[in-house]
């Protein structure tokens, strides 16, 4: 697919996100050949900066992040893309530079909000004013708001000023080859279908794990945590990829309304069930990848007595047809013992054990999201010898064993579909609030009682109490199988 002639303009162009992810990203995008001649990136930020300084600043913040094929000259013919604009938010005049640069073409208009949700109404005040946002689309990041009501508020800033059809609310991980790649094996294949239900999977798991810390983000994490932060989009978007229905058909309102399907039928958590089925937890000093590092109460920017979680595991239900009893389980991490990003489907053992006692989760598919994306299906199977004696095997669907395409990073393919005006891989309004009223009852109950999170030491797998969730039922988490 040829990608057309755009103008990206990136608020927030000397943060965080851009350094890291958007810059690198569209470097990567250039390399393969993905720009038109008068494509242009705009960088907008507060600083004083002219092209010639910002491309320095570039070399100096954003090369460093670029982990694969980089050439010197690739980057500089790139860096001939981008341009610089000083503008102030919250002064309307400091759009005009921005609305006279993009009038000198015709190219696909994409505004990218890489910043706090504080400046969004500015933001889009600005652009409106100018006429710039029409026929545009706009990227926002989460997470929106720190409740329903601020979600809404901020969903009802950005609506003034686009159509719901012009927003593109962006979850990385919706954009990662193996996440897709999950919705190809199930309604790509006939054999998974009819294993795909209540009768067939005992359970499903799901985990992000990080071996850092906060970094450098101690005032915004410590008034977000990892339920915010982690929880209410990442894991239950990639809970809804697993569990949805077959969608009408692969347009991006059919694959949406699958989605909400799914939160609509996630069982209401009471008091009760916060307190039986979630665990919060709390890192405490330990050692990472062989390097000691302080408790969450002694980093940088955490208040004294600070009760924010920095883990999440919690059990949810499903109260529908196909998984009416299956426990999912999610869970979230800092200063775990690796960073991982995993999916595990683990089916039922055989109804008659004729060949001996079956270990729990002998049969599971394993999607791995991170640091490298597979899939593997695990099985039993005879070893070599006289007697039956069975061990665990698997097959490994890796796509690189069979494609020689370039796996894209989650923000390039969503930033390429920002631009095609491609939505189904983007979080629409109804899906975000809903995911909002499942999540609130857990943060009230927490505050309304007063419940303190549970420590656990850096460089473990969560506080006790998660492996206790999953233990009454029966089972494991996946990495002590």
């Amino acid at each position: 697919m040829n990608t057309p002639a755009f103008s990206l303009i990136l608020f927030g162009g000397t943060g965080d996100l851009t350094m890291r992810k958007l810059l690198p990203a569209l470097y990567q995008s250039y390399v393969d050949g993905g720009f038109q001649p008068s494509s242009r990136i705009f960088c907008a930020a507060r600083s004083d900066f002219t092209d010639e300084s910002y491309h320095v600043w570039m070399d100096e913040n954003v090369k460093g992040h670029i982990k694969d094929r980089f050439d010197d000259a690739q980057w500089g013919s790139f860096l001939g893309h981008v341009s610089y604009l000083c503008l102030d938010a919250n002064n309307t005049d400091s759009y005009i530079p921005l609305k006279e640069a993009l009038e000198q073409n015709n190219n696909e208009r994409v505004f990218y909000l890489a910043t706090a949700p504080s400046i969004f109404e500015a933001i889009c005040t600005g652009l409106a004013h100018h006429g710039l946002n029409k026929d545009a689309r706009i990227v926002v990041e989460k997470p929106l708001g720190h409740d329903l009501q601020s979600c809404q508020e901020i969903n009802d800033v950005i609506g003034q000023a686009f159509e719901e059809n012009q927003i593109y609310r962006i979850d990385h991980y919706l954009g990662k080859e193996s996440v897709q790649n999950l919705m190809a094996l199930r309604f790509g294949n006939s054999f998974f279908e009819p294993i795909w239900h209540r009768d067939r999977i005992a359970n499903v798991q799901i985990t992000i794990s990080e071996e850092l810390g906060i970094e450098k983000r101690g005032d915004f994490y410590d008034e977000t945590g990892a339920i915010r932060d982690m929880v209410q989009n990442h894991l239950l978007q990639l809970l809804c990829i697993v569990a949805m229905e077959p969608p009408a058909s692969m347009d991006a309102n059919a694959i949406r309304d699958a989605k909400l399907g799914v939160l609509r039928s996630l069982k209401p958590m009471s008091p009760d069930d916060v307190l039986n089925n979630v665990v919060r937890g709390q890192y405490t000093a330990g050692t990472v990848g062989g390097k000691e590092v302080p408790a969450y109460v002694g980093e940088e920017g955490i208040k004294k007595g600070s009760t924010t979680e920095t883990y999440v595991a919690l059990k949810a239900e499903i109260n529908n047809w196909r998984f009416a009893g299956v426990p999912f389980y999610l869970r979230t991490g800092k200063r775990m013992p690796k960073r991982m990003a995993e999916i595990v489907v683990q089916f039922k053992s055989v109804p008659y054990e004729l060949l001996g006692k079956m270990p729990v989760g002998s049969n599971r598919l394993v999607i791995q999201l991170q640091p490298e994306e597979s899939v593997r299906m695990y099985f039993l199977s005879k070893r070599p010898g006289n007697q039956m004696r069975l061990a665990p095997v698997h097959l490994d669907m890796d796509a690189e064993d069979f494609f020689s395409e370039r796996r894209m990073d989650g923000y390039e393919r969503l930033l390429l579909d920002a631009i095609h005006g491609q939505l189904g891989l983007f979080v629409r309004r109804d899906e975000q609030e809903q995911a909002w009223r499942w999540i609130e009852p857990i943060i009230n109950t927490w505050t309304d009682q007063n419940v303190a999170p549970k420590m656990y030491m850096a460089g473990t797998w969560g506080p006790p109490a998660a492996n206790a969730l999953v233990a009454r039922d029966g089972f494991n988490w996946h990495e002590e199988l």
